[in-house]
């Protein structure tokens, strides 16, 4: 089992990485194995636009193909751009354009999942948060549930 979550994690760390690249927002990577059974982590990230969902979507499904060797099990999409996700069965990758992000609030849904520190993580440049966002992960240092590498 902790082999698998240490890949699943770095599946996940690879994916918020590509979406950083991307310029994308309030990129946050939420440990969910435990609350919800049939995924390891979320990645959520927020675009300004559906050609940038787009763009985060393309270059998120490139490096973890060619870094981690993983293809989706399924590519979702909305019909208006406004959100799409890529299943990899560990690790799901939601990428939402800020109305639509604010709707579903998936990082509230799953509130008492720990969250990655991904500004102690190497290969971050971009990170950029609301202040929404930003409370959420301030709030779950404050409470301990960052993840640290599994050993």
């Amino acid at each position: 089992m902790t082999e698998t979550l240490e890949t699943s994690r770095a599946a996940a760390i690879c994916a918020a990485r590509a979406a950083d690249g991307k310029k994308a927002t309030d990129i946050m990577v939420q440990e969910v194995h435990d609350l919800i059974g049939v995924t390891d982590y979320f990645v959520i990230a927020t675009a300004s636009n559906p050609r940038q969902v787009d763009a985060i979507v393309d270059a998120v499904e490139d490096d973890l193909r060619e870094k981690c060797l993983m293809k989706p099990i399924n590519r979702e999409m909305s019909t208006d751009g406004s959100w799409s996700l890529l299943d990899y069965g560990c690790v799901v990758v939601h990428v939402f354009q800020p109305d639509a992000r604010d709707y579903y609030m998936l990082e509230q849904l799953w509130n008492d999942a720990p969250v990655i520190d991904l500004a102690a993580e190497e290969g971050f440049e971009n990170l950029e948060y609301s202040d929404r966002i930003a409370k959420i992960i301030e709030g779950a240092a404050s409470h301990g549930a960052e993840t640290e590498p599994s050993e």
